[in-house]
């Protein structure tokens, strides 16, 4: 945006620090005048002995020195105001140089302003907050772009393959190559899905009402029972109501996710999966603890990361697309809450998600924005 080029708020700082200072001197002259000056007679008055100046002499002899030290405040003023203002502007100068680093791209640029705790201070740690969150949001896109484009390019690679076989050998058999085309469209249709939801539950664009945690649950023990049964792995649900406020389609998908991950990452067969509930005054729980092959505590951070599957997920025959956890992590945070990934003793994976409460103002709340 294009300004006309005024006066600097420097110089401005500095104008007003004089002019302070030339109003205080004149009140004060005229204060002198008013409460003494005016007590003194108008004309001078002499004795044999004494003399005694007039008010005309006074002020004959007084003017030209107010006159000069006035003159003197306003120089004095106009100097160290401009210095003072300069110390004072200094920091903000720092913001600038960074905010225009950070318009260039740099968002690696820090303030990192010293000093006491101020209003400069305040703004400068904000804004580097702001940088850090930005950096790192920047960075987790452009991971996860990169990502994306090689978990895409792979399928749509194979089906390229498999369709130059088929068109270059007639013979081959054609059964088996619209059965592989058929699996790697469906697991490029379901990478796709889950990276519609993400983007759905990034940008928070959802209805909420009050989801109970617990009816939750074991609708997803029930969708996967199957799959639990084929794999041998038990499931087992317990808990009291735990009621939240969101999406009943998202936390649905946030407990599908934890089960299935919990079922195909378990034990080859006589596995157990658990899912727990619980209410508290902060929160509505939902505990997922599987039994499983012990986990290396460095790899949990990296669980909830896009496309990380990690050595035991990669050998797993329901491997995914490696956005599950991705995709409840997004959920928790689009909802407001939290979620926590421990190791489990003796092997597998515990996943506490916390979220907040549904308070009746809450729940009303989300009613209202339904209706509307």
């Amino acid at each position: 945006m294009t300004r006309q080029r005024g006066l600097s708020v420097r110089l401005k700082l500095a104008l007003s620090y004089a002019a302070f200072l030339m109003i205080a001197g004149a009140l004060l002259l005229a204060v002198v005048y008013a409460f003494l000056l005016r007590y003194v007679p108008a004309e001078a008055m002499a004795s044999e002995w004494t003399f005694f100046p007039g008010r005309t002499d006074l002020v004959r002899a007084f003017v030209p020195a107010a006159a000069w030290a006035l003159l003197f405040l306003l120089v004095f003023a106009l100097v160290g105001g401009w210095f003072l203002a300069g110390r004072m502007l200094a920091p903000l100068t720092r913001i600038t140089v960074a905010t225009r680093a950070a318009a260039a791209g740099s968002l690696s640029h820090r303030i990192r302003l010293e000093g006491k705790s101020d209003e400069f201070t305040e703004l400068a740690d904000s804004f580097d907050a702001m940088l850090a969150q930005l950096e790192a949001h920047v960075a987790q896109q452009q991971r996860f772009a990169a990502n994306a484009s090689h978990e895409l390019r792979t399928p749509l690679a194979i089906s390229q393959t498999l369709l130059d076989v088929a068109r270059k050998d007639p013979d081959h058999d054609h059964d088996e190559v619209l059965g592989r085309l058929y699996s790697v469209n469906a697991r490029a249709i379901e990478l796709t899905e889950a990276l519609l939801v993400l983007s759905r539950t990034e940008h928070g664009t959802f209805a909420t009402e009050r989801v109970d945690l617990s009816l939750v649950a074991e609708e997803a023990a029930e969708t996967l029972l199957p799959l639990a049964e084929k794999r041998g792995v038990a499931i087992e649900t317990a808990g009291e109501v735990a009621n939240t406020v969101g999406s009943p389609a998202l936390i649905s998908l946030l407990t599908t996710n934890l089960l299935h991950n919990a079922i195909v990452h378990n034990l080859a067969q006589g596995g157990s999966v658990t899912l727990t509930t619980s209410s508290a005054a902060d929160a509505a729980m939902l505990v997922v603890e599987n039994t499983g092959s012990p986990i290396d505590e460095k790899l949990l951070a990296t669980l909830t990361e896009p496309f990380q599957r990690g050595e035991q997920r990669a050998r797993s025959d329901h491997a995914g697309v490696g956005l599950g956890l991705a995709i409840v992590k997004s959920v928790v945070k689009a909802h407001g809450g939290s979620m926590q990934l421990a190791v489990r003793d003796g092997g597998g994976l515990r996943v506490t998600v916390r979220l907040p409460p549904a308070t009746g103002r809450e729940a009303s709340a989300a009613s209202v924005r339904d209706a509307t």
